[in-house]
């Protein structure tokens, strides 16, 4: 019995080294790229360590780096994507938890209908409603303006998010709710005062979804944002595709996608155990 389990315990580790390893790879060959010289990623193996790795290609990446003609770098893309990502974020969650309130505890009418709609703007492809929304955009005049990229973001994201918090919201006891009513309290009332303490879960398992979509979009990005608001994904898109002197930059490409990538792997590093909490989480654990 002992030999099983050991043997048991023995084959589920080498399993999760194996698929750590697996998914940790290309990561592990982005960073050794990024720490080598141009002349070094371009020779070398990508699996061989940097002979004097330093932090140039960051450097190049944030601040130099040829975008096209502009050589100013990724870093205020960066800022691009920051901006757009807490407009984008804010107003979904905002949206959504309200959203979700009224379509599970307030008997709003035609609610079925209401979800049923949600559910299929949520697996309808946005792909199909990107022309008809940059018609719309364009005879608005907001079209390739942070206005209009913030505003699709809160469009595609709404669904999903809405359904997260009208099913995390039907847990919770309609006494509440009821109470709060008799002692004469509305709508915004309730939300504020007995709704938003107790949804700090669901708000930190939404906005960790809504931030991953939103930093890592890319196609939304290219044909909304414009060269103004120009996001992290389609500078590193753009900066891949451009050679200044005429040698790719491997190490640099390497980097810029590394710091792309770097704040949507912090937040879930840092968060992830509230992400985890919040999902398993009951319906009235604060």
């Amino acid at each position: 019995m002992t030999q099983g389990v050991s043997i048991g315990r023995i084959g589920l580790y080498a399993f999760l080294v194996a698929t750590a390893l697996f998914f940790a790879l290309p990561l592990i060959v982005v960073l050794l790229t990024a720490l080598k010289d141009s002349d070094e990623a371009r020779g070398a193996s990508v699996f061989v360590l940097p002979r004097a790795p330093d932090l140039e290609a960051f450097a190049t990446a944030w601040s130099s780096a040829c975008i096209g003609r502009d050589c100013t770098g990724i870093g205020g893309r960066f800022w691009n994507s920051v901006v757009i990502t807490v407009l984008s974020t804010s107003i979904s969650l905002v949206i959504a938890s309200i959203n979700g309130f009224a379509l599970a505890l307030w008997n709003l009418r035609r609610g079925g209908m209401i979800l049923g709609l949600l559910l299929v703007g949520a697996f309808v492809p946005y792909q199909i409603m990107i022309y008809p929304l940059v018609r719309m955009f364009a005879l608005g005049g907001i079209h390739q303006t942070l206005t209009a990229l913030v505003t699709v973001h809160v469009l595609f994201g709404l669904p999903i998010l809405t359904l997260i918090f009208r099913n995390f919201y039907v847990g919770l006891p309609g006494e509440l709710i009821k109470a709060a009513r008799v002692d004469g309290a509305g709508f915004f009332q309730i939300y504020r005062w007995v709704i938003l303490p107790m949804s700090l879960n669901v708000f930190i398992v939404a906005g960790i979804l809504s931030v991953t979509g939103v930093w890592n979009d890319y196609l939304l990005g290219l044909i909304f944002g414009g060269q103004t608001w120009q996001p992290m994904t389609v500078s590193v898109a753009s900066l891949v595709n451009t050679s200044a002197t005429g040698v790719p930059e491997h190490n640099v490409n390497m980097a810029a996608t590394l710091l792309t990538a770097l704040p949507p792997l912090l937040i879930y590093l840092l968060s992830g155990k509230y992400f985890v909490r919040g999902v398993t989480s009951g319906a009235v654990k604060g």
